[in-house]
């Protein structure tokens, strides 16, 4: 009641001046404040990342009331690596900074959904058959496929249960590989950055059924495939902070401030010790506005410029003009991979020359042994 009144009496206020009339003391409710300290306190602060879609791993505090969190904050606690690089923190970005509004989302997903068409045809198969009968019905009436598959894209799910989306993948998996063997199971884990056991776990489920287990790389879409066509790995390379260390960075297939926003830091920081950096990329993302040249290949014509940079490079380092260091760097990293050396026309086949290894050695080491394959 006594609230009530306080509000009654707002354009009444009594109020005492001092400081000659520049300041004013009011005997106004300032209960309001109370939401705004409410927001910000916390019981305790605990250590913890975001792993989702997402190799940072930055660490970051995050303060906890009441078991629910309240707001996020990066560590400052990360260790010097050596005195002649940048710190490695702060390391976050603004999605991380966010992460608890996605934690109690109404858009989350905290339970398995299936398409509702196929939830509808699989339940009624269900009725009466058992799990591989019943996917069998389904795979094998092109009116039940056409039903379910011709909604993909087009939302419509619809929440289910673990134990029914088990079963209907475990009736899936063993249709296939009865009928088509079980390397016709494809499938992904999630990165080995983002959680081990949940990689180790499908990966290991798929090879030792048969299956393909496929790379998360190609979830994503996001591995540059020069690099294991080349070099034989999945981008096996330096750090972010060896950057640093460069003279001359090209970022071409990555948007380091928004992809890799922790890692950022070092690729603008060697600007300042006179590193020249050039951003290839048809569109003007924000690395461009890093690069002291900023090349804007038309869409389509990537494949052509890199072909066209590695003919530059082998024709003026190996072939017009050899340098030692070009070469002993071709004899240690690219020689290793050379898989056709030369075609050979021998009766109307063709034979191929490979080269195999058992480990990177120069050309000339006896451990390299050459061999004819049909």
């Amino acid at each position: 009641m006594s609230h009530f009144l306080d509000r009654l009496n707002f354009f009444f206020k009594k109020e005492e001046s001092y400081s000659d009339g520049h300041g004013t003391v009011s005997n106004e409710s300032r209960d309001w404040e109370q939401a705004y300290r409410s927001r910000w306190q916390h019981d305790k602060v605990v250590r913890s990342t975001h792993g989702v879609n997402c190799t940072g791993s930055c660490s970051w505090k995050i303060f906890v009331k009441n078991g629910l969190i309240t707001w996020e904050m990066q560590q400052t606690d990360y260790p010097r690596t050596r005195p002649d690089l940048p710190n490695h923190e702060p390391r976050g970005c603004p999605r991380g900074a966010s992460y608890s509004w996605y934690v109690y989302s109404a858009q989350r997903v905290k339970y398995p959904m299936l398409r509702g068409a196929l939830a509808e045809i699989w339940r009624e198969e269900r009725k009466t058959k058992d799990p591989i009968s019943a996917w069998t019905a389904i795979t094998s009436d092109p009116e039940k496929l056409k039903a379910y598959k011709s909604r993909r894209g087009l939302g419509g799910m619809v929440r289910s249960n673990w134990d029914e989306v088990y079963e209907l993948i475990a009736a899936a998996n063993a249709h296939t590989v009865k009928n088509y063997g079980p390397d016709r199971v494809i499938g992904f884990s999630p990165i080995p950055a983002m959680s081990m056991v949940s990689y180790a776990a499908g990966t290991r489920y798929l090879s030792l059924m048969g299956g393909v287990p496929l790379s998360f790389y190609d979830w994503y879409c996001d591995l540059p495939p020069a690099s294991p066509q080349v070099w034989g790995e999945q981008t096996d390379v330096a750090e972010s902070a060896d950057w640093y260390n460069s003279n001359y960075l090209l970022v071409w297939g990555s948007n380091v401030p928004m992809t890799r926003t922790p890692d950022a830091h070092f690729y603008t920081e060697v600007r300042y010790k006179g590193t020249k950096t050039v951003a290839i990329s048809s569109d003007f993302g924000e690395m461009a506005k890093f690069g002291d040249i900023w090349m804007a290949p038309k869409q389509g014509t990537d494949a052509a410029l890199g072909m066209a940079m590695g003919h530059v490079i082998l024709k003026e380092f190996h072939l017009d003009n050899p340098s030692p260091y070009f070469q002993e760097v071709n004899e240690l990293k690219m020689g290793h991979l050379r898989l056709v050396d030369y075609l050979e026309r021998s009766e109307d086949r063709w034979h191929t020359l490979f080269v195999a290894h058992c480990e990177v050695v120069p050309l000339s080491h006896p451990k390299w042994h050459i061999f004819i394959a049909e």
